[in-house]
């Protein structure tokens, strides 16, 4: 059974077409990989799926209740967090207050407790502070807690966005070239983090990557794109050895 379904997803800017009849069903539990050249339409589709955009037609479907149209926040609250290709960390914030801030989508108190400082208020924030706390230690960045995320290398901000995406307590968890601007430690470093996160947390991870290392390394199932539309999709394997896409994107893979 699909935990999250996207069927005949359509995206158009105007008169250009980001995505075309984009479908894709996503079983619990299984890691898969969106690649592709540069303007294919994979973050558009994280962008639809997330909320950011309204998809021009087709309708996604996520723990069998439809997000098509929905609101980010209500997203988020649904169990879907993200990472982004160029991240998005809140550079004036703690690392902490980064963990803690993204909590708040599934808070219970209202703005009656936050402004009398209830005692549910005291209750729920020392819970959100006690989770982040948890985390940065989990990914081994308790030494950064009072830290700001620009004078972090950049290997480090990775790994904070990624940390504060988890605290939002995801069901599925999209990263968006995690890789990005890593050196080659670092990359080494990231597919072992994404391993042990899947794992750890139990969570479902759909990941858009150039990075082949990390590609064929972390996914069980890999989907192509060009000009928004699917033009190979199978095991790394397959897509290792689909002729077509090795000219295209992959080039010769080191072993």
């Amino acid at each position: 059974m699909s935990f999250l379904q996207i069927n005949n997803l359509t995206q158009c800017f105007g008169g250009l077409t980001a995505v075309k009849n984009f479908s894709f069903d996503l079983p619990k539990g299984i890691l898969p990989g969106l690649i592709g050249p540069n303007g294919a339409g994979k973050t558009t589709i994280f962008n639809v799926v997330c909320g950011f955009y309204r998809p021009t037609s087709g309708n996604i479907q996520f723990a069998d209740q439809s997000i098509t149209g929905k609101r980010p926040h209500a997203i988020t609250h649904k169990g879907i967090a993200r990472t982004f290709q160029n991240i998005r960390l809140w550079s004036k914030m703690s690392v902490l207050d980064n963990l803690c801030i993204s909590q708040h989508a599934n808070l219970g108190y209202g703005l009656w407790d936050a402004i009398f400082r209830t005692r549910r208020f005291h209750t729920q924030e020392r819970q959100v502070r006690q989770t982040a706390l948890h985390l940065l230690e989990k990914l081994n960045l308790q030494d950064y807690v009072n830290e700001y995320p620009n004078s972090l290398p950049y290997g480090i901000q990775r790994r904070v966005e990624i940390a504060r995406a988890l605290a939002a307590h995801p069901k599925l968890l999209l990263l968006d070239e995690p890789a990005a601007g890593m050196n080659s430690s670092e990359v080494e470093d990231l597919i072992s983090l994404i391993a042990w996160i899947r794992k750890e947390f139990d969570i479902t991870i759909w990941l858009i990557e150039h990075d082949m290392r990390v590609v064929m390394n972390v996914c069980e199932r890999i989907i192509v794109l060009d000009f928004g539309e699917v033009i190979a999709d199978g095991s790394p394997k397959e897509i290792q050895n689909n002729p077509k896409v090795i000219k295209a994107y992959l080039g010769n893979i080191d072993e």
